[in-house]
């Protein structure tokens, strides 16, 4: 069954979760609107992550780097590193995301796309929750 969460500009159409597959894997389809980033940048130390540009260019801070992602292409994000995303552009860009072993499924972006709603999110509440689902956010973030 799919589903899709609306997070700020972002929305995410799961096409696979840590439940329907055993943990195997989490695979999403990421549509990131123009000017729209990653609320915080953040590494995990218990998955890896595989992005596969689809339409636009996103550009992903990956371990202090920039690197733009263009259709087509593909980014390994180890575990470990510090990573996040944003859209420079004017259009909406996509993205497949697969996220091996599936360890985060649905409820953290359901529970960001909550704090998300009506403006500005508590920085606090937002760290609490990302470490709660394995997401720790980067120093300074």
């Amino acid at each position: 069954m799919t589903e899709t969460i609306v997070a700020g500009g972002l929305q995410l159409r799961f096409l696979q979760t840590k439940d329907e597959t055993g943990g195997s894997l989490d695979a999403f389809e990421m549509i990131v609107q123009p000017n729209a980033r990653m609320p915080v940048p953040h590494y995990h130390e218990s998955w890896d992550e595989t992005i596969i540009g689809q339409m636009g260019v996103t550009t992903w801070r990956v371990d202090g780097k920039d690197i733009e992602l263009m259709p087509g292409h593909s980014l390994f994000i180890k575990r470990g590193l510090v990573h996040g995303f944003r859209n420079d552009s004017p259009e909406a860009a996509s993205c497949l995301c697969i996220l091996t072993p599936g360890a985060l499924g649905t409820g953290y972006f359901r529970e960001i796309a909550a704090l998300l709603d009506g403006g500005a999110p508590d920085p606090v509440r937002m760290k609490e929750t990302m470490l709660r689902y394995g997401l720790v956010p980067a120093p300074g973030a």
